[in-house]
C-alpha cells in the first residue's frame, strides 16, 4: 500500500520570544500560517519492519537525522508497529530556510503512516508526538493558522488571513536556529503586538496585518547576516506591502495585495538570489 502527502512550507506573521525557560528554551508566542510551496511526501508500506529514506536532495539526511525518520520511528515504537515504511521526499521547500521545512515532512509523515497503518489517531495525539521531534511539528501537523505558544507546540487556531500573494526569497546561506536564539537578548528587544495581529487577522484587514508583521529573532540574524538584511530592504523598495523574516531565517517573505505589483517584487529579487518563490496563503477553505 502507498499514500502521498503534501508538506507545506509555513511563515511567521508575528514571531516572539517572552523569555528564556527553564528547560532552555524560549518561552514564545508566534501566529503561524502555510503557504502552498510544499515537499511531497510518498509513503509505501513495507513487511521487512525497516524504515527507509530517500530525498530528491542529495544534501538532506536520509538517516535518523531526518524529522520524518524521526516521525515514522516514533509512531511504530508509540503503536507497536511491526510493519515498515519506504519514504521518499521531494524537496521543494529550501532547506534550512526559516520556512519549517523539515517539521512539516514530519508532520505529513505522521498524518500518512497514521492513515496507511490504519492506526486510527486524533490530530490531537498526533501533534501531541510531533512535539517530541520538534516545536514547529505541532503546528504543521493541525495546519491552517495558528497562535503557538510554549516553546511553540501549544496551538491554538484563529482564522485565515485574508487571501493575498507571498513571496518568498532565501539567499544561500544557512542560519543556526540554536545559536540565534542563543544571542537573543529578550530584554533589550522590541516585542510583538501579539493581540494586534490577531486582531488584524479576525479583521480581515490587510493592511492591519502588514503594520503588525514582527520577528524579534530579526534583531540578530539581520545583524548576524548582512545577505538577509539586504533581501529585505530590496524586498521592501521593490514594493511589496509587508515584509518580514521568517522564524530565525534567512527566507524572507513579502505579502502582496494585488497580482500588478507581485511580478515586479517576484523579478526584482530574483536578481539578488536564486530562490525565489511565488506562492499563495494557505486558507483553511482551500483545505
Amino acid at each position: 500500500m502507498k499514500c502521498s502527502v503534501k508538506a507545506p512550507a509555513k511563515i511567521n506573521l508575528s514571531l516572539d520570544a517572552i523569555k528564556k525557560r527553564d528547560d532552555g528554551f524560549h518561552e514564545v508566542e508566534m501566529i503561524m500560517t502555510m503557504v502552498d510551496l510544499a515537499d511531497r511526501i510518498d509513503l509505501t508500506d513495507t513487511d521487512d519492519g525497516r524504515i527507509t529514506v530517500d530525498v530528491s536532495e542529495g544534501f538532506v539526511p536520509n538517516d535518523h537525522r531526518n524529522l520524518a525518520y524521526q516521525a515514522a520511528s516514533l509512531l511504530k515504537e508509540r503503536c507497536n508497529v511491526k510493519r515498515g515504511v519506504s519514504i521518499y521526499i521531494t524537496k521543494r521547500i529550501p532547506v534550512a530556510a526559516g520556512l519549517a521545512g523539515g517539521s512539516s515532512d514530519a508532520a505529513a509523515t505522521l498524518k500518512g503512516l497514521n492513515q496507511l497503518w490504519d492506526l486510527g489517531l486524533s490530530l490531537d495525539e498526533l501533534a501531541e508526538m510531533g512535539a517530541e521531534i520538534g516545536s514547529d511539528v505541532s503546528f504543521c501537523v493541525y495546519g491552517g493558522t495558528a497562535l503557538a505558544t510554549g516553546r511553540g507546540e501549544i496551538i491554538k487556531a484563529i482564522s485565515s488571513p485574508p487571501p493575498c500573494w507571498v513571496i518568498l526569497a532565501k539567499p544561500p546561506i544557512g542560519v543556526s536556529t540554536a545559536e540565534v536564539y542563543k544571542r537573543l537578548k529578550v530584554n533589550e528587544v522590541e516585542h510583538a503586538n501579539t493581540s494586534a495581529m490577531i486582531k488584524a487577522i479576525e479583521e480581515q484587514s490587510f493592511s492591519g496585518i502588514c503594520n503588525n508583521l514582527h520577528n524579534v529573532l530579526e534583531t540578530v540574524t539581520l545583524d548576524l547576516y548582512p545577505e538577509v538584511k539586504n533581501i529585505k530592504e530590496q524586498m521592501i523598495r521593490f514594493g511589496a506591502d509587508g515584509v518580514l523574516m521568517s522564524g530565525s531565517g534567512p527566507t524572507v517573505f513579502g505579502l502582496v495585495e494585488h497580482e500588478s505589483r507581485l511580478h515586479r517584487v517576484y523579478n526584482g529579487l530574483r536578481g539578488f538570489c536564486q530562490d525565489v518563490f511565488a506562492v499563495r496563503l494557505i486558507r483553511s477553505t482551500d483545505s
